[in-house]
């Protein structure tokens, strides 16, 4: 008997992944994998978790201090 075939079962993507260079984004690009050994009704959860992870990098990033503003230009008005 020919094993039958099962759309939601796990079946690796087998994507190449390359490092961003943020360590917090390339976790994040990691936890994809997981969903590679889950059936498709798990995929959800691991998709939300690393939209969650990459939204909360990002906001990281605008909470840095960046470079001190220029200073404004004299006013001459008097």
């Amino acid at each position: 008997m020919e094993p039958s075939y099962d759309p939601a079962a796990p079946a690796p993507l087998n994507l190449d992944r390359t490092p961003t260079g943020n360590a917090d984004v390339d976790a994040q690009l990691d936890r994809l994998a997981d969903a590679d050994h889950l059936a498709t009704d798990g995929h959800v959860e691991v998709y939300e978790d690393v939209h969650r992870g990459l939204r909360d990098a990002l906001t990281a990033l605008d909470a840095r201090p960046g470079p001190p503003a220029p200073p404004a230009p004299y006013d001459r008005r008097s």
